[in-house]
């Protein structure tokens, strides 16, 4: 049986996880999951943003997951969505390129245009 402490710590975590869902969101971030993506390293990939969202607290950035994106070729991708502004694709990812995305896209606002594939 759980004590009154685990109970409330176990709300605590939930009502931070659903205030993160229905806060608004400055960006989303989408990884490609389909089978080619993941057999390219999407899963390191998504491990990696996810990472750096906690290690910066970036409260303000949501990370999901899609099936298969039609570009088989330039998996794992990822797509960078803001509110007013184009869609991003980057393509073929890694931890390091994710890492480099993170810290100058997502945190500085500045395209690493040596990733992009698309923009929508």
């Amino acid at each position: 049986m759980k004590t009154l402490a685990d109970l409330k710590k176990i709300r605590e975590k939930a009502q931070q996880e659903m205030k993160l869902r229905s806060s608004n969101t400055r960006i989303k971030i989408v990884i490609g999951m389909g089978t080619s993506g993941i057999a390219t390293g999407a899963r390191e990939v998504m491990k990696t943003i996810m990472d750096e969202v906690a290690s910066r607290q970036l409260s303000d950035v949501i990370v999901t997951q899609t099936g298969e994106k039609g570009l088989s070729s330039m998996e794992p991708v990822v797509d960078i969505i803001e509110e007013g502004k184009p869609t991003i694709t980057y393509g073929n990812m890694t931890a390091e390129k994710a890492r480099k995305m993170m810290a100058e896209h997502v945190v500085n606002g500045k395209l690493v245009n040596d990733y992009v594939v698309a923009q929508n």
